[in-house]
């Protein structure tokens, strides 16, 4: 089973090919989403919180995987 932390990093990699994809067919604009996301990422690696997380929680992933 999918963890908050792996989904969270599909979560962030879908959204930038898709931010790239729309920047290079719609608006070039679009690439301030994928930096959204960069500061996202940078700041929840020294608060260890992110919005996302508490979707992906909501959704019923664990937080972390036991280990046998």
């Amino acid at each position: 089973a999918m963890t908050i932390n792996e989904g969270l990093r599909l979560m962030a990699g879908v959204f930038i090919l898709i931010s790239i994809l729309l920047a290079h067919y719609v608006s070039p604009y679009w690439l301030l989403f994928t930096g959204f996301i960069a500061l996202n990422l940078i700041q929840s690696s020294f608060t260890k919180w992110c919005p996302a997380m508490m979707i992906l929680k909501k959704m019923g992933l664990k937080e972390e995987r036991l280990v046998n």
